[in-house]
């Protein structure tokens, strides 16, 4: 198989260390070298770019394109497939070679990227989330009438539990239809009209069932936990990663830090409700009220565990905004002390640890697969990185 060698220009091994000058050579699809002075079959010119490993989002809802209750009644059932396709797109156009969908792909979706019927980022996937009955993802309304984001079907399994057992069972339901991560609702949320981001759901009882499950079939758990005592029910409970995680307290800092748990913080996702509301989509004034309130609390949140030590790894929540922006999370990352070397670790190596894909992605080093994405100009320019990326490689194969 042909050697190829990206040559000219610097890179970000993904470990947080600034871009330094050097070659990367990729053959059968795996990076068998990074050094000076290397050489190959073909060649990539990269002299004025930097080459970044593949970058991951650890929180997407590909199937998900809008928030709004009318456009949502008004598509086709089948419909969230095609969308689906084009929003995958456009997440690998940004150099996110792997995405962990929190909710809405099902097995087809990921099989229909691993098999190259479609093109994309590689998926971890949670089909569905778990919540109780009235809880963040009970799609009930006062009218009597339930308008959930993700319908179920035959591939993404119903997912409303009230209890030890029902807990049970549908984590067994999830991971039968393929899931690689459970995602539980351990508090209310933002685009639930009808409880509190602050309120805790699921007893520990309920969460040790969960986790239990989830860990005899090697899978961790991932919570939507974004008040403090809901956060620190996940993190005592063994969740892997806290996502959103508006109200920390010192508390639940610590729990984080003593359990080794990861924030996903998605900061852009309230951001992106109080567009949409400003746009004129048609959203509930609860959900846009606890939008806009929760927005500063969130950053001084995300501000606060960063500083502490806390684990964080890049998620955005597309799917509540545009899926193609995700990039603009990093900035926001930046703005709450991380320095920009830092921001792009959590969005290679140290998302990767989260994934359990470290010993494959995350980083350019020799042995590891050959996701590489040629940015021209400063990678740590955030706002104008999604504008600057002129190449992406997955596997070793140019794919944008």
């Amino acid at each position: 198989m042909t050697r190829t060698v990206f040559t000219g220009g610097s890179v970000f091994d993904g470990t947080g260390a600034d871009p330094a000058p050097a070659d990367v050579v990729v053959e059968h699809g795996r990076i068998v070298d990074v050094g000076t002075g290397l050489d190959g079959d073909e060649g990539v010119d990269c002299t004025g770019t930097v080459l970044l490993p593949g970058l991951f989002d650890c929180h997407v809802h590909v199937t998900v394109s809008d928030i709004g209750l009318l456009a949502r009644v008004q598509k086709p059932f089948s419909y969230q497939f095609y969308e689906a396709a084009r929003n995958l797109w456009a997440t690998l156009g940004l150099g996110i070679t792997t995405v962990r969908d929190a909710a809405g792909a099902d097995l087809g979706i990921k099989q229909a990227v691993d098999d190259g019927l479609i093109p994309g980022p590689r998926l971890q996937i949670s089909v569905g989330l778990i919540s109780p009955t009235g809880g963040h993802g009970d799609a009930w309304h006062p009218s009597g009438l339930c308008v959930p984001l993700m319908v179920p079907h035959p591939g993404r399994p119903e997912t409303t539990v009230d209890g030890p057992d029902e807990m049970r069972r549908v984590a067994r339901t999830l991971l039968r239809a393929g899931a690689d991560v459970l995602k539980v609702c351990t508090t209310g949320g933002v685009l639930s009209p009808r409880d509190d981001p602050r309120h805790s759901q699921f007893t520990p009882e309920e969460l040790d069932v969960l986790v239990t499950e989830a860990a005899m079939q090697g899978r961790p758990v991932m919570a939507h936990a974004q008040g403090a005592a809901g956060i620190k029910n996940a993190v005592r409970a063994g969740a892997r990663s806290i996502e959103h995680g508006i109200y920390l307290d010192d508390e639940a800092i610590e729990l984080m830090l003593g359990h080794g748990t990861w924030l996903v913080p998605t900061l852009i996702a309230p951001v992106n409700v109080v567009r949409a509301a400003d746009a004129g989509v048609d959203l509930p004034a609860a959900v846009v009220a606890k939008a806009r309130e929760v927005v500063e609390v969130h950053r001084e949140s995300v501000r606060r565990a960063y500083a502490a030590g806390v684990r964080i790894a890049m998620g955005t929540d597309s799917g509540v905004g545009p899926h193609g922006t995700n990039l603009e999370e990093l900035a926001l990352m930046a703005a709450c002390g991380m320095p920009p070397g830092e921001v792009l670790e959590a969005t290679t190596s140290s998302a990767a640890r989260l994934m359990g894909l470290d010993g494959e992605l995350g980083r350019l080093e020799p042995g590891l697969r050959a996701d590489v994405v040629v940015v021209e100009g400063d990678p740590y320019d955030f706002p104008a990185l999604a504008s600057n990326i002129r190449e992406v490689w997955k596997d070793g194969i140019r794919v944008v």
